[in-house]
């Protein structure tokens, strides 16, 4: 069985549940706590399975993956039904540059080794660094706003079947509400996002519904 190292509340674990859930496979979740005694993340055994102490990280057999895009590729070249990347090159590089603007762009600044260093090295008050967050997601989430209404409207991001673009999507969406932002601004992809809960794979990959979420 495939084994997911995953934090509940983890928008790149998120992704990676909800591909996960998509194909129908199953899997193990064990759970790394990003916050408890300064982040099980960088204790010396999960240091170990993955230097770069970080969730997710997936194990299937012989072959251990971190980060999430790395994670999904395989999982479509492994277990390509249903794909998540579309067999048209065109096609594939949009949805995987709708999915990069989140991943590599907006997420990053969200992470808890960002907000942990604004708040321990830079001395940034919480109000401060709340700022920071809605600034740097609104930025993200507002291009993809406008591309996406630039498009014809559609179920999901891209086309009538749930893509990368969604995995990416979903979680981020989820941050998003989390940390205030005026979910107004985003009409387009808050209809997405709402669609794509519907389905039962991305409601059992939800933070509330993980093994480790807090009650």
């Amino acid at each position: 069985m495939l084994k997911l190292y995953s934090y509940w509340r983890s928008s790149a674990s998120y992704r990676v549940r909800i591909a996960l859930d998509l194909k129908g496979l199953d899997y193990e979740i064990v759970p790394i706590h990003l916050l408890r005694d300064g982040g099980e993340q960088h204790s010396d055994a999960y240091r170990a399975l993955n230097p770069q102490q970080r969730v997710p990280f997936l194990i299937d057999g012989d072959v251990r993956l971190g980060q999430s895009l790395a994670i999904l590729d395989y999982l479509d070249a492994r277990y390509p039904q249903p794909r998540l990347m579309p067999a048209d090159a065109r096609a594939r590089v949009e949805v995987l540059a709708f999915a990069q603007a989140i991943i590599a762009d907006v997420q990053p600044l969200q992470n808890t080794a960002t907000l942990d260093y604004l708040r321990d090295v830079l001395k940034i008050d919480e109000a401060q660094r709340g700022e920071w967050l809605r600034h740097f997601i609104d930025r993200g989430l507002s291009a993809l706003e406008t591309e996406t209404a630039a498009r014809p409207g559609t179920p999901f991001a891209f086309g009538e079947a749930p893509t990368l673009a969604d995995c990416a999507l979903v979680p981020q969406m989820f941050a998003a509400q989390r940390f205030g932002c005026d979910m107004q601004r985003y009409p387009r992809l808050v209809r997405i996002a709402g669609h794509c809960n519907t389905l039962p794979a991305f409601q059992r990959a939800h933070p509330a519904r993980q093994p480790d979420a807090e009650r």
